[in-house]
């Protein structure tokens, strides 16, 4: 099996082909069979429904099946390998940092990035910091991506690629919800095939075997006080501190699911990346475009083969592992039997560098130092008053 190279991915992008697509079958760490937890839901449910699943003898039967990973989550897992890989040396990507190290606040907070915040560089953490004392989008540089479109794409080429990628709508910026709105190139999810819930228990033997009777009144300060009877103000039972027994009991809404297998499937839209243009100083060039595009796809498949080969750890009890490498379909021509093509990440990481070398040669550069953002007073006074509120009440 051929190795996918930047200029088959060149190629691809420079022609009709479709989309690169990958469908990879992933089983619980623990082995075949284990239990794994999806992620939760409104009123503690899982996202549950029937698909329509080949079956081993080619036959299509309607399956019951659970959302393992959505595809904003499998984008911020994406993101985050490529955090890690910037972090690590092994990648170069532009990013914009909000510095947090500098401020007082109860709990350290560090940096976030445009790979880390939610909504990319649009995300309000952004918007609210400043450059020498400039909120960031009403500086030069803030304000060229008020100009970005399909049709000028390199203000968020040179800034933040990614959101080129996994897609982005600048509602919060100042043009509102008539800011850039780019769909997203690439799109995974992993879902889970001929799922079946089961249950869970819970229980707590306190061996110190306090009474669910010696009520308790909770102070601001975290303390307590032993409450005069059961009908004083503010008695609570001092379960609420996490003293007492905890009667067993059985979930069966979130105890977890078997499943024959979860799947991976992550499709990279060739056509959606035809859609972008990278002008330079007004110029626009056909080649330029290619080459840019090429940029961004080589970045979407190293982002997939970082994930995939660290493993899925997607939550407590939800560790999943690949049944075997990772396989790339190029679909080129309809009706065909799609070309087949493995990429490991460090070959992936080459061919990132390769692409933007190629693309820095036609002009088309991106910013080399992260641009780093100071959160504004108004910020940081938010996140201190949320932290102090935090850390005296239950967690949300």
């Amino acid at each position: 099996m051929s190795t996918l190279t930047v200029d088959l991915i060149r190629d691809a992008v420079a022609g009709n082909a479709a989309a690169f697509r990958t469908r990879n079958r992933l089983q619980p760490a623990e082995g075949e069979g284990s239990k794994v937890f999806p992620p939760t839901y409104a009123e503690g449910t899982y996202a549950l429904e029937n698909r329509r699943v080949k079956q081993p003898d080619g036959s299509i039967a309607t399956i019951p099946c659970v959302l393992i990973d959505s595809v904003q989550s499998q984008a911020n897992r994406h993101e985050e390998a490529l955090q890690n890989a910037i972090d690590a040396g092994q990648i170069s990507l532009p990013l914009v940092v909000v510095d947090f190290s500098g401020e007082q606040l109860p709990d350290a907070v560090g940096t976030v990035t445009s790979l880390t915040a939610p909504h990319r560089i649009a995300d309000a953490i952004l918007r609210d910091s400043e450059i020498n004392g400039v909120r960031f989008r009403q500086t030069d540089i803030g304000r060229s991506l008020d100009a970005a479109s399909l049709q000028n794409a390199t203000p968020l080429y040179e800034l933040c690629p990614t959101a080129l990628i996994f897609g982005i709508w600048d509602s919060t910026g100042p043009r509102g919800g008539l800011g850039a709105k780019f769909q997203r190139a690439f799109v995974s999810e992993i879902v889970g095939i001929n799922a079946v819930t089961g249950v869970k228990t819970s229980s707590r033997i306190d061996p110190l075997q306090i009474r669910a009777a010696a009520k308790i009144i909770k102070e601001a300060d975290g303390n307590y006080t032993l409450a005069e009877n059961e009908k004083s103000k503010g008695a609570v039972s001092p379960s609420e501190i996490n003293h007492g027994n905890i009667r067993p009991d059985v979930d069966d809404k979130t105890g977890g699911v078997t499943l024959d297998y979860a799947e991976q499937t992550a499709v990279l839209s060739l056509a959606a990346l035809r859609r972008l243009h990278f002008p330079v100083n007004g110029d626009r060039s056909e080649e330029r475009d290619i080459a840019g595009r090429t940029v961004l796809a080589t970045i979407a498949l190293a982002s997939a083969a970082l994930a995939y080969e660290t493993g899925f750890d997607l939550r407590s009890r939800c560790l999943l592992w690949p049944e075997r490498v990772s396989e790339w379909e190029l679909l080129a021509t309809p009706g065909e039997v799609p070309q087949k093509f493995r990429l490991a990440a460090a070959e992936a990481l080459e061919g990132v560098e390769e692409a933007v070398a190629a693309a820095e040669a036609l002009g088309l550069v991106w910013r080399s130092e992260p641009l780093v953002l100071t959160p504004s007073t108004s910020l940081v006074t938010l996140l201190r008053r949320s932290q102090e509120i935090a850390a005296t009440t239950p967690k949300e």
